[in-house]
C-alpha cells in the first residue's frame, strides 16, 4: 500500500472551503482505496468540520501536537484534544517546525504524548545540507536516535517517517533531490530500524518521501527511489493535481 499524506499547512483561508477540500480529498481516496492510502492534514481549526465531512477510506490527521499536557502552553493543543477531534495521525518534526524551534529532544516527546493517545505519528526527518564527506547522514541518525530512543517494537509499528532533505525544498532550495538519493536515504533509515528492532519490524514502518513531489516525478520516486508514499503541500491543495498524483502512484 502507497500511502498519500496531504499537509495543507496554513490553507484554506475559509472553513467552506476546507469542507469542500475535504469532500473532493474524499473522492480520491475511494477511488484509489485498493491501492493508496489517502490520509489529509488539515489546520487545526478545520479539524472539527473534516472530520464530519470525512468516509472511510479517507483518514485524518493533525499538523502539530504539544510535547507535555500541561494546561499552560497557549496556543498550543494536547494529543487528548486532537483525539476527542477524530486525528488518526499528526505530523511532528516537519523542517518547518524545526527551523521554529523543535529540538530533537521535543519531538521524540510529541512522539510518546502521540502514542498514549493511540494516534499515529508521521516523524519527518531530513539533513539541511549535503555534503561530500556524508555527515548528513550523522545529522539524520542522530534524528532517529533521539525519536526511537525509548520506544519498544510495539510502538515503533505505529510511526510513518518521512524523509525530507531540507536543503531541495521550498524557495531556498539550491535544487531538486534525485530519486537515487531518496533511495540511499531510506535504505539508510531501514537500516537503523533493522538494527534497532530487527527487519521484521522494520519492514512494517513505512518511509516516504515528504520533498517536492508531483503527479510528474511521484511514479519515478517510487521505482527508483523506493519511497512507500509521500507527504506532499501545495499538491494537496488541488483536487485535480491530487488526483492525477494519486492515478500515477496507484
Amino acid at each position: 500500500m502507497i500511502y498519500l499524506i496531504g499537509n495543507w499547512k496554513m490553507a484554506p483561508e475559509k472553513s467552506l472551503k476546507a469542507v469542500e477540500l475535504t469532500k473532493a480529498s474524499a473522492a480520491i481516496a475511494k477511488q484509489y482505496k485498493k491501492s493508496v492510502t489517502t490520509i489529509i492534514c488539515p489546520p487545526a481549526l478545520f479539524l472539527s468540520g473534516a472530520q464530519k465531512q470525512v468516509k472511510v477510506p479517507l483518514l485524518i490527521g493533525a499538523q502539530g501536537v504539544a510535547a507535555s499536557d500541561a494546561v499552560a502552553q497557549t496556543g498550543l493543543m494536547s494529543a487528548a484534544m486532537l483525539k476527542d477531534v477524530g486525528a488518526q495521525y499528526c505530523i511532528v518534526g516537519h523542517s518547518e517546525m524545526r527551523a521554529r524551534g523543535d529540538s530533537n529532544t521535543y519531538v521524540k516527546e510529541q512522539v510518546m504524548r502521540l502514542l498514549e493517545k493511540k494516534i499515529s505519528p508521521i516523524l519527518c526527518i531530513g539533513e539541511q545540507q549535503r555534503d561530500e564527506q556524508g555527515w548528513y547522514l550523522s545529522e539524520v541518525k542522530e534524528q532517529l536516535e533521539t525519536a526511537f530512543a525509548d520506544l519498544a517494537p510495539l510502538q515503533a509499528k505505529k510511526i510513518i517517517i518521512a524523509y525530507e532533505p531540507v536543503w531541495a525544498i521550498g524557495s531556498k532550495a539550491t535544487r531538486a533531490a534525485t530519486p537515487m538519493e531518496c533511495r540511499e536515504m531510506l535504505i539508510f533509515i531501514r537500516k537503523f530500524l533493522s538494527d534497532r528492532y530487527g527487519e521484521k519490524v522494520a519492514k512494517t514502518i513505512p518511509l516516504l518521501y515528504g520533498g517536492s513531489a508531483d503527479e510528474f516525478n511521484a511514479q519515478t520516486f517510487i521505482t527508483d527511489g523506493e519511497a512507500q508514499g509521500f507527504l506532499v503541500g501545495r499538491v494537496s491543495l488541488d483536487p485535480k493535481r491530487l488526483a492525477l498524483l494519486a492515478k500515477a502512484i496507484s
